[in-house]
């Protein structure tokens, strides 16, 4: 819906509170929908009252009896995507209501997105068999939409360098030679109907880059602060396992060890094996990949954890030290999402840079063009 009043879009952003102020009547028909649909979810807002705010927003007074299968409905009825996902985000994180995954008339309805497969991750074990099948679902839209993200990405970081020197015998319309073509054939140049007629097209030449066989092994932190980056690295990880110069390991870890590779070709099934929270040994986890090493010059290790380590870190700093004197390459990532911006402990980052290991924050597609980077070198 458009608003030409900019008034009554303030009056909805703020409340019923900020109506004498604004000098707007009350509202009605449509806007006074979307005003209840507003008000049925910021009403639960503890700040209101510490902010005397009295009673908060109102916006009709049917709102506060709208189920959340009937709040869902409105909401996909009366705005736009955006703010649709705004809403059922603070809806799932802010006020928790977890019946926006748990209950089936609503999953029917949701619009698939990441911050609902992070709440059905967190929820899934209040879910009855109905239920868990169209949570499933959700989870396998969400992974498919980000997997075809990914998979271009990683499928551009191992095709290697375009070469000019030497002509492809495969015609494919992204590794058109232009310059060459063109000027192959002037020759066929009509002035008067000033068309350039094609004989013949050329066509770069793909290098391919990987002659022999690395591995890369990815070790996930699943504690409750790492979710997204636990859902990008599943994701990772399949698109990864489809490249035969890789041989691609995945574990996830809190306290114990779970190697979840054989799941690789499934993310779908293997985000739904994840079991979140927990106490974090890192140490226990870096030992674990340390003895899944075969070629040390030739193998990669990311740690995706935010290096706050309940176990014991003076043993993980000896155990990264000694993979990276043989040769090993140690990637330690804060964050392996699409936002990238990581909160964690600093000082044992720090301590594992000094033996030699390489830490940050990276998207996947940072991370994919990373390793096709270093296993080019």
């Amino acid at each position: 819906m458009a608003y030409e009043d900019g008034l009554v879009r303030w009056r909805l952003v703020l409340g019923e509170a900020a109506q004498p102020q604004l000098g707007c009547c009350a509202l009605g028909g449509e806007e006074g929908a979307c005003d209840a649909a507003l008000s049925w979810l910021y009403d639960r807002d503890p700040g209101l009252k510490t902010r005397d705010i009295m009673g908060g927003r109102k916006g009709g007074q049917e709102a506060p009896q709208l189920s959340v299968a009937d709040w869902i409905n409105q909401v996909h009825t009366l705005f736009p995507r955006e703010t649709i996902e705004r809403l059922e985000k603070d809806a799932v994180e802010r006020f928790e209501i977890d019946e926006v995954v748990t209950n089936p008339e609503v999953l029917k309805r949701v619009q698939p997105n990441q911050t609902l497969l992070q709440a059905v991750l967190k929820t899934r074990h209040l879910m009855n068999p109905e239920v868990l099948e169209l949570a499933r679902e959700l989870v396998r839209k969400v992974v498919e939409e980000l997997m075809e993200k990914l998979a271009s990405e990683v499928q551009k970081s191992f095709s290697g360098p375009r070469r000019n020197a030497r002509s492809s015998p495969f015609k494919l319309s992204r590794d058109l030679d232009l310059e060459r073509t063109v000027r192959a054939n002037l020759k066929h140049y009509d002035p008067e109907t000033r068309k350039l007629y094609l004989e013949k097209a050329y066509f770069f030449q793909r290098s391919r880059r990987h002659r022999a066989a690395w591995q890369l092994i990815l070790l996930v932190d699943q504690s409750g602060s790492m979710l997204g980056s636990v859902i990008h690295s599943a994701i990772t990880a399949a698109c990864f396992w489809s490249v035969p110069m890789l041989k691609t390991h995945l574990a996830v870890f809190s306290t114990e060890v779970v190697d979840l590779t054989a799941d690789c070709t499934d993310p779908v099934e293997l985000l739904m094996k994840v079991q979140l929270g927990g106490g974090t040994d890192i140490a226990r986890a870096m030992d674990y990949a340390a003895g899944l090493v075969e070629n040390p010059r030739r193998t990669i290790i990311a740690l995706i954890t935010d290096f706050f380590e309940g176990g014991d870190a003076p043993r993980l700093v000896r155990t990264v030290r000694g993979l990276c004197e043989q040769g090993t390459t140690v990637l330690g990532l804060a964050a392996l999402d699409e936002g990238a911006e990581p909160i964690y402990d600093r000082e044992l980052a720090g301590r594992l840079v000094d033996v030699g290991a390489h830490v940050g924050a990276m998207t996947p597609g940072q991370l994919a063009a990373w390793i096709g980077e270093r296993v080019s070198a």
